[in-house]
């Protein structure tokens, strides 16, 4: 299996709503490591990393996210994984 790791930026109502605590859940049912983070211009950027079907599900979990958010658009960049995470963590 390949691992990958992908840069998401998440465009919409996102903040507020519980979509880092979201993300955290899934990654970390998912065996995912790496971090979500609130952005100033009210977006929400995260790095996963992890085995790409892993990735995958978690980026289509992204699209989505938690029941209060309003998703309007997912930015993805993917990359060779780095391996340099050891958990998934909401950075502040």
């Amino acid at each position: 299996m390949s691992r990958i790791s992908a840069r998401i930026k998440v465009v919409g109502m996102v903040q507020g709503v519980g979509y880092r605590a979201y993300t955290v859940e899934i990654a970390r049912s998912l065996g995912l490591k790496g971090w979500v983070r609130n952005l100033l211009d009210g977006g929400v950027e995260a790095v996963i990393e992890g085995e790409e079907i892993h990735v995958q599900q978690a980026i289509n979990a992204c699209r989505t996210g938690p029941a209060r958010a309003q998703v309007e658009h997912l930015s993805i960049d993917i990359n060779n994984g780095t391996d340099e995470f050891s958990s998934f963590d909401i950075r502040y």
